[in-house]
């Protein structure tokens, strides 16, 4: 047995570890576990912050699955293995002369695990990284292999694109990707009131948009993406202004910020509006997945909820609220992102246009009452939690929110009936 831990450390499970390097042997391993009586669980790079990817059986880690399966620069369409890291993914695609549509702004997670959980970028015509996905391969728990997609088994497909690891384990993702482009980053501070007047300006009037609210100001900063010609001249960041801005700044000091504040947590508004004011415009051109994902090294908890996206304002001046009658002080900014609706029926954009609020908070403070509230404000909306992150939904709460989660829980009842594929987290939030 080894004890696997999560990205953000709040999660641990005994483990026994089998570590597949072909979709034949993961087969042959699943096939044994069902043999054995024994629970499996795929596990990807960790980064939920939920329990959705423990298990008390067997955990098969993902790495070794890795690569690109077979590519088409002509129709898109690119088959990769279920372990593929997104940055390697990404770095692979353009020396093939393509591009993920989008992405979100971690790189770290397995492109099974990613869709799974329903990770999104931002952009108000674009979906998560589940919509660019055009077929699955999946081991079932009888250790055989299924393929899905919108022509093939599509009402199985429409439930695996955000599956939730509960219906089987993903082999091969089939996506579609388009020809590399690169895009124009322009980063500067604005005011709260400016950005939500123009909301719809902002989210409308560019491929990607998306900001970041200091707590205890009235201060953002917004980060505007947008397509560039295919013969623009990249014009990436300086070494050192990336190291500085990236690496220093945003993790070495913010780090050392918030171990200070968590001893003295009254000095958090003066240090939120420090860094608020602090903040300098900039603007650069670099591949896609290059502006897209940030590095983090900062270990935080987070909740995320997806809300109508007419209704981000009011979330936000709830939480504002909600930090002025309780005192409490948060000095990680809010993060603001957003989406198009989508089919897909475990999607927390399903049939809606969508806002994406994250909060987050340091790992060395206490995070519960300050999520809970959150969770209250965004509730009240029929806001959606994102599965990956925390949060204290069940089924029961989540049915009237997803109009095809008894759907999703029948497709399940076919695929994995016995729950070789369950754990406590999805007993939680699929039962029936």
């Amino acid at each position: 047995m080894t004890t696997w831990t999560n990205w953000a450390g709040n999660v641990q499970a005994e483990v026994t570890v089998a570590a597949p390097a072909t979709v034949t042997e993961l087969q042959r391993m699943v096939r044994g576990a069902a043999d054995r009586g024994q629970h499996v669980k795929p596990i990807g790079a960790g980064h939920s912050f939920t329990s959705i990817g423990v298990t008390d059986g067997v955990q098969l880690r993902l790495d070794r699955l890795s690569g690109i399966v077979r590519a088409d620069r002509e129709t898109g369409l690119v088959t990769v293995l279920a372990g593929t890291r997104l940055y390697a993914l990404n770095e692979a695609l353009w020396h093939l002369g393509l591009s993920m549509t989008n992405l979100g702004d971690i790189d770290l997670q397995t492109i099974s695990g990613a869709i799974s959980t329903g990770t999104h970028g931002t952009g108000g015509n674009l979906g998560g990284l589940a919509t660019q996905v055009r077929a699955l391969e999946l081991v079932l728990a009888d250790g055989s292999s299924l393929t899905c997609s919108t022509d093939e088994n599509p009402e199985i497909f429409a439930a695996a694109r955000v599956g939730l690891g509960a219906l089987g384990v993903i082999a091969t993702v089939t996506l579609h990707c388009e020809p590399a482009f690169a895009l124009a980053a322009a980063e500067a501070p604005a005011s709260l009131d400016d950005v939500l007047t123009d909301l719809d300006t902002n989210v409308l009037g560019n491929d990607h948009f998306e900001f970041y609210w200091f707590p205890h100001t009235r201060r953002v900063l917004t980060k505007r993406n947008n397509r560039v010609l295919p013969d623009t001249e990249l014009r990436p960041l300086g070494p050192l202004r990336r190291w500085l801005d990236d690496d220093f700044l945003s993790n070495t000091v913010f780090d050392r910020i918030n171990r200070l504040t968590t001893r003295r947590p009254t000095l958090i508004p003066r240090a939120n509006s420090f860094a608020a004011h602090a903040l300098t415009a900039r603007d650069y051109i670099d591949r896609s997945y290059r502006v897209f994902a940030s590095s983090r090294t900062v270990r935080f908890r987070e909740m995320e909820y997806a809300v109508p996206r007419a209704a981000v304002p009011q979330v936000l001046a709830g939480i504002e609220g909600y930090l002025e009658r309780s005192g409490e002080q948060i000095g990680f900014p809010v993060e603001v992102r957003f989406a198009a609706a989508d089919d897909i029926w475990l999607s927390t954009a399903h049939g809606r246009t969508t806002g994406y609020i994250a909060v987050h908070q340091y790992h060395r403070r206490n995070h519960e009452s300050y999520f809970r509230a959150v969770e209250a404000i965004a509730k009240d909306v029929g806001g959606r939690p994102h599965w990956g992150k925390l949060h204290y939904r069940d089924a029961e709460s989540l049915r009237g929110t997803y109009d095809k989660l008894d759907d999703f829980i029948a497709v399940r009842d076919k695929l994995d009936p016995n729950r070789m594929f369950g754990n406590a987290y999805l007993a939680r939030v699929l039962s029936a």
